[in-house]
Parts: structure tokens; C-alpha cells; sequence
């Protein structure tokens, strides 16, 4: 069992970091190594890969998930004959005197040694909005990004519904595109989305927000250098925004995640679309991919008929066997490639 214990405490680590549900986590593993020879040093080991590590101890999850955490460890812990290991208990009483937050981080490894470190709501819904926490979808998207580099590499992206950021910030630690414009509508979801931006290491247009420009100006969107790409934040309302407004964005791929979940939502995506296939002057036009989990099949097959409705084609993009940031569930998600 010491030749597993190395990659034992790295799938603790991957997990805990993205603060995934406990439950996740590769507990029968470690009872397992455990059983078979009682260690502290295997437990000290997955302390310091988890609660102790330099991003966990700058960006930490909730206090009340490394509390849950520390306690089902110490609970294996003190169910085999192991030496006493006092930081255990000393972690937990750290994480005891804090008080809870409204606020966690949650870091999200990528395959490159990089990683993304977001702010979120501990709360599904808060600020009357669902776009303050990463959703399962965002997640299937940057990894089919991460493994077809080349649809973004060099290009202008534009990202509807961005949320707090994850897809976007993936892709451009990974995909060098030229110009990514992350956009969104709901205020407090733009102020968090460019916070997280920004915690990243990428740097924003100097706006906070940036407006949707006309077609002239829109030309300096484009970015020079792909290994830094230009950084774009935009309030963009799918009902209001123009044409020629669009135009103006210059955008090569088009990508949305978790956007279709509310009849409603889907008319205006649906209008939003129809309006980029017609803003493109000479220009080609845009790639499209959206990526979304199948809760109400209903809800699916109506966004399918709308498109089909105006004249959208579209056809599924294969599914990869498993996202490397989920880990545990890997929930009913589809990505279509739409051709407007």
C-alpha cells in the first residue's frame, strides 16, 4: 500500500481543493491503507496536501467544509492504532474560531501545473441570481476546451453568460486566444466575475464594465500577444444589444455554459443567436457551442425545437469519458456545436 500512498493524498488533494462534496472523496482508500498498515505519516501527508497547503491556507474553502473535512480525518485517524498526530487537532481548532462567510474559494488544478482560484457564494442562490457559483456544465466545457485547443487558440471569443468566470479563465491559462470577452448582465455577477479575473493574474480592459462598442471602435478589440491575451469584461443583454454592436465584438467563437434552463431564457438565447448570424458583414461566422446539464429533459427538447424552429442547425459534440474537474458525479451534460 506505500506505492498507492503518494497518488492517494494527490486525489485528496484535487478534490478538497475544489472543495467537492465530502462524500467525494476517496475515503474507503484510506481506510483500506489504513487497515493494512496504520500511518500517521499518510494522514500528515494528506493534512499538509489539503488544509495546509499554500493555496487552501491563501484561498480557503468554507470553514464549515475544512471543519466536516478535518473531522471525518481525524475520525479515521483515531479509528486505527497510529501515532497520535497533534497537528490534526490543531488544524481543527484553527478552523473552529472562524466565523462562517458569505464567501468561499474554491482552486480548480489544471493539467498544465496552473490552476484557477475563484470566489464564490456559499449559497445556490444569492442576490436573486444563480450566477455567483461555478455549475457542472462550465466544468464540461473548459475541459473540451482544454483537450481542442486549437477552436480558441489565436481567435476572439466571446462567452455569454460567463458567470463568476471558470470556462473563460480556464481557456486562457490553457487555449491562448487572442481576445476573450467575458460577458454577463447581472451586476453583483459582474463585479464578482472581474474580482476572480483578476484574481487569476489576467488584467482587464481599465473599465470595470465594459460597454458593447460600435463596429469602428470594436476593431481594437483584438489582442496582440496570445501567451497574454486581451481580457474584455462586457454588460451584455441578450435583449438589448444590437447588430451592429455586435459586430463590433468581432468574435470568432461563441460559448455559453449552463444557459439553458428557463423557457424564457432560451427565446432570448435563441434571439441573441439569430443576431450574431446576422452581424457579421463579410466576415465569417462564429463558431457556437453551448454546454448545458440535462435537468428537465422538457426544458432540452424545447431549446432543440426552438432552433430547429429558425432554421439553426446543430448537432451534439461527442462527450469525453470524464471531467477532470468534477471527479466524483458526472452529471447529464451536452454540448452542442450550433451553426448560425
Amino acid at each position: 500500500m506505500a506505492e498507492a500512498r503518494p497518488g492517494l493524498a494527490l486525489r485528496f488533494q484535487r478534490r478538497f481543493l475544489a472543495a467537492r462534496p465530502l462524500r467525494s472523496l476517496p475515503w474507503p482508500e484510506l481506510e483500506e491503507s489504513l487497515r493494512t498498515a496504520p500511518d500517521s505519516a499518510l494522514l500528515a501527508d494528506i493534512l499538509h496536501k489539503t488544509i495546509l497547503h499554500p493555496l487552501c491556507v491563501k484561498y480557503p474553502p468554507s470553514a464549515k467544509y475544512r471543519r466536516c473535512f478535518l473531522t471525518e480525518l481525524i475520525k479515521k485517524h483515531e479509528s486505527t492504532a497510529a501515532e497520535p498526530l497533534d497537528e490534526l487537532y490543531d488544524a481543527l481548532a484553527d478552523v473552529l474560531k472562524e466565523e462562517e462567510s458569505t464567501h468561499c474559494y474554491k482552486n480548480y488544478l489544471l493539467p498544465t501545473g496552473d490552476c484557477v482560484s475563484l470566489s464564490e457564494s456559499t449559497a445556490l442562490i444569492s442576490g436573486g441570481t444563480t450566477g455567483l457559483v461555478t455549475w457542472e456544465a462550465a466544468l464540461h466545457l473548459a475541459q473540451w476546451a482544454l483537450e481542442n485547443p486549437g477552436v480558441f487558440r489565436g481567435r476572439t471569443i466571446l462567452e455569454l453568460g460567463s458567470g463568476i468566470g471558470f470556462t473563460g479563465i480556464a481557456i486562457c491559462k490553457t487555449c491562448q486566444p487572442r481576445t476573450f470577452v467575458f460577458s454577463d448582465c447581472h451586476p453583483r455577477v459582474l463585479t464578482q466575475l472581474g474580482e476572480n479575473i483578476q484574481l487569476n493574474g489576467l488584467i482587464p480592459e481599465p473599465d470595470r464594465t465594459w460597454s458593447i462598442q460600435t463596429e469602428s471602435q470594436g476593431q481594437q478589440v483584438e489582442g496582440e500577444n496570445c501567451q497574454n491575451p486581451k481580457v474584455i469584461i462586457a454588460e451584455l443583454d441578450w435583449g438589448s444589444v444590437t447588430e451592429k454592436q455586435l459586430l463590433g465584438l468581432r468574435a470568432d467563437v461563441v460559448i455559453a455554459a449552463d444557459v439553458v434552463y428557463d423557457p424564457e431564457i432560451i427565446l432570448a438565447l435563441i434571439g441573441m443567436l439569430q443576431k450574431l448570424s446576422t452581424s457579421r458583414a463579410d466576415r465569417k461566422v462564429p463558431e457556437v457551442f453551448i454546454a448545458f446539464t440535462i435537468r428537465n429533459p422538457d426544458t432540452y427538447q424545447l431549446f432543440q425545437a426552438e432552433l430547429d424552429k429558425v432554421g439553426i442547425r446543430w448537432q451534439m459534440i461527442p462527450a469525453h469519458s470524464s471531467c477532470n474537474f468534477l471527479y466524483d458525479v458526472q452529471p447529464e451534460v451536452t454540448i452542442l456545436q450550433l451553426f448560425i
